[in-house]
């Protein structure tokens, strides 16, 4: 089976992201905000799986919708936990970096499927 470029990084971004919700309430003690970037740095994956097994195109565009949007979200949260401190930039930059490659991605996807 070929591999589904958007399924596999979206993955691995959630690994990260579990990763890092660890660090942040083990290491940082800190709860709210890694439990909103787990939340929504996870659903980017979990919303991009179900696209893939929608069924139909309507479906398909809506789930792919709500990943984008969750990616963005999480954009929002890293940014607000590099700036407040609670990671290094350095994480920061590499997260964003990930996750800006899986925004151009979807939003490619959203402008193929709303263009046909």
């Amino acid at each position: 089976m070929e591999e589904n470029i958007i399924l596999s990084k979206t993955y691995n971004f959630a690994l990260r992201i579990i990763e890092l919700y660890k660090y942040l309430a083990y290491e940082k003690k800190e709860y709210t905000l890694s439990k909103q970037i787990l939340r929504s740095g996870t659903s980017v994956g979990a919303n991009s799986e179900e696209a893939a097994g929608s069924i139909s195109k309507k479906d398909f565009r809506a789930k792919f919708f709500i990943a984008y949007k969750e990616a963005r979200e999480t954009h929002y949260w890293i940014r607000l936990l590099r700036d407040s401190n609670y990671i290094n930039k350095q994480l920061a930059t590499e997260l964003l970096s990930d996750l800006e490659e899986i925004l151009k991605i979807l939003g490619a996807i959203l402008k193929t499927v709303s263009d046909k």
